[in-house]
């Protein structure tokens, strides 16, 4: 039986939190550019309606011409729905507003939950060669969710650096139980990942000491900094690599991808 600790293909990471605000978008962005850097070739597949990853990365509405919608609904091929980006090695399949209205039309589907699951294993993506796939999911337990983590092998959870961040955090354990029981046996959590960090703020410095004294080995050991380049790079449709890679941002986003890596190589990090 193939270890589900190394897949065969490219890893699939579900990138997920059903609050809003905790940094998906910016971390699916920003770890797949990184990934990149390190000599990795990565798809990003967007599926949050409202697009921020598919416009962080300079996919203009009018060039989404195939989506994540098609990809599930409507049987597109991937070669239709997959986009470069500028950064090369970096490719995304796209999203637009008609995803929101995707969790009704699923709902009457018998393989609901494993749209995504059946459309990221079609035998075209062999010729793409990715090493990795960063899903990014919409801020809400949904269909897209589910469909997001019965594909994936793992998830990886940013959890933004404030109050009540843990809050939230045991229905979305939950639910990551119930698909591991139901849909997707292998599935497990790629790590706990801090985000918005001020090391001068105390609030910041308890939450993480909470989460590690909670959640021990699955809290990464990479914070990401609340930075000021991380938060600009995205109007100017760019990494924050790509934007500046001497920032803290970027370097921390650096040193996750680095912490992955070594991690799926069974290497201590």
């Amino acid at each position: 039986m193939p270890d589900p600790i190394d897949p065969p293909g490219p890893r699939l990471i579900a990138i997920a939190n059903q609050k809003g605000g905790v940094g998906k978008t910016t971390t699916t962005i920003n770890l797949g550019a990184a990934l990149v850097a390190l000599g990795r070739k990565v798809l990003i597949v967007d599926l949050d309606p409202q697009g921020n990853a598919s416009t962080g990365l300079g996919v203009e509405p009018s060039a989404r011409d195939y989506t994540t919608y098609d990809l599930l609904l409507d049987d597109v091929g991937l070669g239709e729905v997959i986009k470069p980006t500028a950064t090369d090695r970096l490719m995304i399949v796209p999203a637009t507003i008609d995803l929101s209205s995707a969790d009704i039309e699923l709902v009457s589907n018998e393989k609901r939950s494993y749209l995504l699951h059946d459309a990221l294993r079609q035998s075209a993506m062999d010729a793409y060669a990715f090493d990795y796939v960063l899903i990014d999911c919409p801020p809400s337990l949904s269909l897209l969710t589910v469909n997001a983590m019965v594909a994936a092998h793992s998830v990886l959870i940013p959890l933004q650096s404030e109050f009540f961040a843990l809050e939230g955090l045991s229905q979305l354990l939950l639910t990551i139980r119930e698909v591991r029981q139901s849909a997707n046996p292998d599935l497990r959590i790629e790590g706990v990942l801090l985000t918005m960090y001020d090391a001068r703020n105390n609030l910041s410095q308890q939450v993480e000491s909470d989460a590690r004294d909670n959640l021990g080995d699955l809290v990464c050991k990479t914070v990401i900094p609340r930075n000021v380049r991380v938060s600009e790079a995205p109007s100017y449709a760019q990494p924050v690599l790509d934007y500046d890679p001497a920032s803290k941002g970027a370097k921390a986003y650096m040193a996750l991808a680095t912490e992955l890596i070594e991690k799926h190589a069974g290497v201590p990090a």
